[in-house]
């Protein structure tokens, strides 16, 4: 029974790696964080420099490219990363990955699928803390110019209030104001402009709870109601 369940998870694991389309391993070798294994085939493809910044950085990067100069219709692509313990990885492109219309019935798909070893979920569940929830929104485009105003507003006040810091007093039972910049906010967001004057603004958000982003969200995002006949989140 168990040589049987053996070469049952042989053939799953042989039949995932054919149905990939890349598959790349970063281990330590000599101290560095290297490439061990990289495999590509149509329409994926992987660039990996021999040198990125200073060479006393350990760290590999790893650029992905599509033929046809995205994601075509009827493209279908599986990579698999594998980060060995104490490795670091940059997974990135070249530029901005266009997806493009798809034809009849033909639809595109991209899975990633990062495998990291245990000691490096430690490590990233260390970083993350409390924190559960890692967000990113983006607004661009001239229609959106009053909600953009708007979000870099309210995120402004809300973070002014949040973080404010009283320079003197003391709390009851001989607590400095002080104690208060110690205790760690739930929610923390961060808003910038970008582009050509400002066109767009990147929103990014690091939360200990889902339902926290989402109320944030529906209350920020109420104004593009008239734009999209509904209100997102909502």
């Amino acid at each position: 029974m168990a040589a049987h369940r053996h070469r049952e998870r042989e053939r799953e694991m042989e039949s995932k790696i054919e149905a990939a389309t890349g598959k790349l391993v970063v281990k330590k070798v000599g101290g560095k964080s290297t490439v061990t294994r990289c495999f590509s085939k149509y329409p994926l493809k992987f660039i990996i420099p021999n040198k990125v910044g200073s060479s006393e950085t350990d760290a590999v990067w790893v650029y992905t490219l599509t033929y046809g100069g995205g994601i075509v219709s009827g493209d279908s692509i599986s990579c698999e990363i594998t980060v060995a313990d104490a490795c670091t990885a940059v997974l990135t492109t070249q530029a901005s990955t266009k997806v493009y219309k798809s034809l009849g019935s033909k639809s595109s798909e991209q899975i990633l699928e990062v495998l990291l070893e245990q000691g490096s979920i430690t490590n990233i569940a260390e970083r993350m803390q409390d924190y559960q929830v890692i967000a990113m929104v983006i607004l661009l485009g001239p229609k959106l110019k009053q909600i953009q105003i708007q979000v870099q507003e309210n995120v402004r006040r809300m973070m002014s209030e949040q973080l404010y810091l009283p320079s003197t007093g003391l709390r009851p039972h001989g607590k400095t104001q002080s104690d208060h910049f110690l205790a760690k906010p739930s929610f923390v967001v961060s808003c910038s402009a970008f582009g050509p004057k400002g066109i767009g603004i990147v929103v990014r958000i690091a939360a200990m709870t889902t339902e926290s982003v989402y109320r944030f969200l529906q209350h920020q995002l109420t104004g593009m109601e008239t734009l999209l006949g509904v209100s997102p989140y909502s």
